[in-house]
């Protein structure tokens, strides 16, 4: 039986469509390189607004067009003044000042996936510098091509890291490995990449996409759909948590919730039957408060 293939939204610059329960987020301006513009920034925070809220959507792999690039960093066909916020004046831009500071477009990319109820996949199937590293950050798993290429450039353009990577590079690779990364700004392998922790595996560039669906599967097929939402929030947000007991606490209150709902009942009545669990709850009806007072800090 041949899968649907829906498509999610009409976007300029990415294409979001769903197929047998996965999202895949493709970056699409293949002659660009897949180069980040304002509009990309919208359109990714858009399409993630919209796979939140889909109850379809077990998962989403985020990769980019063609064969050259993921994301080959900021269009720089603005020259000099690219990271010059206050003179481009776009809208987009424009929008998210804050007093006297324009927030960075990146950042509120990466805020937004970090959000993100569903698992993230990164299937880096190119060049990947700048922006097209640090916005990988926040999603969970991070599969490469052979062809893949890393960049942390930001020192070698005369700015600095970006996109919150300051928070999280060195929570998934460490202090000195982040710290050597992005001093070099240098550009390095696929290989590099996984022996320094921030690639899971490297795959010929034709099976990524379904090794990428592959590592999607055995959560859509197995899991429960508002376990792993709350999974996700709660492993991101007690990693900058002061003590244990922030996550002994977010821990007990879904605990308690979940053990109420349909879904454990399911879960051990398919266990104890020898059957594939056929989980009823979803993310967007039956996700609970598991962290009561919580608000995102807003940027001042």
């Amino acid at each position: 039986m041949t899968s649907q293939l829906k498509i999610l939204g009409e976007f300029e610059t990415v294409r979001l469509e769903r197929e047998d329960g996965i999202a895949i987020l493709t970056l699409n301006r293949p002659e660009k390189m897949n180069s980040f513009t304002a509009q990309m920034m919208l359109d990714m925070i858009a399409a993630f607004d919209i796979t939140d809220a889909d109850d379809e959507t077990g998962a989403v792999i985020v990769t980019g067009a063609g064969e050259r690039a993921f994301c080959a960093g900021a269009d720089l066909s603005s020259g000099g003044a690219t990271f010059d916020y206050a003179k481009r004046g776009e809208a987009a831009r424009d929008e998210a000042k804050v007093g006297d500071v324009y927030r960075d477009g990146g950042g509120r990319v990466t805020l937004r996936i970090y959000d993100s109820l569903k698992p993230v996949i990164c299937a880096v199937n190119g060049a990947a510098v700048g922006i097209g590293a640090t916005m990988q950050l926040p999603m969970d798993i991070r599969i490469a091509s052979t062809t893949a290429r890393f960049g942390f450039v930001f020192n070698r353009r005369g700015i600095n890291p970006e996109a919150a990577s300051s928070w999280f590079l060195p929570r998934l690779v460490g202090i000195s490995q982040a710290l050597e990364w992005c001093y070099s700004g240098r550009v390095f392998t696929a290989q590099e990449a996984l022996d320094g922790g921030l690639v899971r595996s490297i795959h010929a560039p034709e099976d990524l996409l379904p090794a990428a669906k592959a590592i999607a599967r055995e959560f859509i097929d197995n899991t429960a759909p508002v376990s792993c939402a709350l999974t996700r929030q709660m492993m991101w947000r007690m990693m900058g948590a002061a003590h244990p007991m922030d996550a002994h606490k977010a821990d007990s209150r879904a605990i308690q919730s979940r053990g109420q709902s349909a879904d454990a009942k399911e879960g051990v009545t398919s266990f104890l039957e020898k059957r594939p669990a056929r989980f009823p709850n979803t993310v967007s009806a039956d996700l609970p408060d598991v962290f009561p007072g919580y608000t995102p800090p807003k940027f001042s």
